[in-house]
């Protein structure tokens, strides 16, 4: 045995060199290739003489490493973290800038539509409770609720039930029908809430505890619910590709959203439970709640168009999600 490492350790040590090598040229991965066939051969020998020892450990180690330089080893975990946040999230919103916004409106005139029915028709508020109940809504549990459970527990179950509803949102689009399902209901309770503070002069307040997290929460809903109605559309009108592939494009490119809207609901879900109950003033609720929705968008317009530029969609590369057969 110690002949036989004599011999061949030179090569050993080569393989080691190019395995840990940073660049390789053509000549050194082919040598790289050589050498791994030829001290597997070696390997083998050696565990059938002795099954198990220090130098086959040695040399198993030396082997894996070479392996991953030519089995399409993945990047760093690190790598593919600052990409997913650097580049391929950013693009993913920046692609559903028009369509949030387009979302986001008809929300708006849905609310207003049915806060001003609501506030102006006494037979809508009657149906809603009587006069006794909706005093204790407007004047107590309205404001009680982002109060009467401790902040860090509130936090949770906000963050938890947005991020739920934003994935089903993007996850359940491809039917084109929850989402506008899921759109008319929210903006039908909020626009029927905020027309029963308005009955009871109590506007302001509706204002001053919604803003602060709504300007954020809603627009993370909206997020989503364009990402869905994109994917739903992806199969409808798939342009020159197959409806398959355009659906798995724009699956794999906009479920990022879904990813992305966790950690900007946590962000909406820590106003809420502890800037918009608190005994801050209000415009000075309301101007923190305007900064968050200001770096969102300014994460999404900068970044997500420097990556639109250089031709990004947030799609997996073709490594990951596989070559496609071109399309005319």
């Amino acid at each position: 045995m110690d002949a036989f490492t004599a011999v061949h350790r030179p090569q050993w040590e080569r393989l080691k060199v190019l395995a840990r090598q940073r660049r390789l040229t053509g000549a050194e991965a082919d040598e790289l290739l050589e050498l791994y066939q030829s001290v597997s051969a070696q390997l083998s020998l050696i565990r059938s003489v002795a099954a198990e020892s220090p130098l086959s450990a040695s040399l198993s180690a030396i082997l894996a490493t070479a392996r991953t330089r030519f089995t399409g080893a993945r990047s760093n975990i690190f790598v593919d973290v600052a990409r997913f946040f650097a580049i391929s999230l950013p693009v993913a919103f920046y692609r559903l800038r028009w369509l949030t916004l387009a979302v986001g409106a008809v929300f708006v005139l849905i609310s207003v539509l049915f806060g001003v029915w609501t506030s102006g028709n006494p037979a809508v508020l009657a149906a809603m409770g009587s006069d006794a109940q909706l005093q204790q809504l407007v004047n107590h549990d309205f404001v009680n609720y982002y109060s009467e459970n401790p902040a860090a527990s509130f936090a949770g179950a906000v963050w938890t039930n947005n991020a739920w509803i934003a994935a089903q949102s993007v996850a359940l689009g491809i039917t084109g029908v929850f989402v506008p399902y899921s759109l008319f209901m929210n903006a039908q309770n909020v626009g029927m809430s905020a027309g029963v503070m308005f009955a009871f002069d109590r506007g302001d307040v509706f204002f001053s505890y919604i803003l602060p997290h709504g300007l954020m929460e809603l627009s993370a809903i909206f997020i989503a619910q364009a990402a869905g109605l994109r994917i739903f559309w992806a199969w409808v009108r798939p342009g020159p590709r197959s409806r398959l592939d355009s659906l798995a494009r724009e699956g794999r490119a906009l479920m990022t959203t879904a990813v992305g809207l966790v950690f900007v609901l946590f962000i909406s879900a820590l106003v809420e439970a502890y800037v918009t109950p608190s005994p801050l003033p209000v415009w000075a609720k309301i101007g923190i709640g305007a900064l968050v929705l200001c770096a969102y968008w300014a994460y999404a317009l900068v970044l997500g168009r420097r990556a639109w530029l250089a031709g990004e969609v947030g799609d997996l590369s073709e490594d990951d999600a596989g070559a496609v057969v071109p399309a005319s």
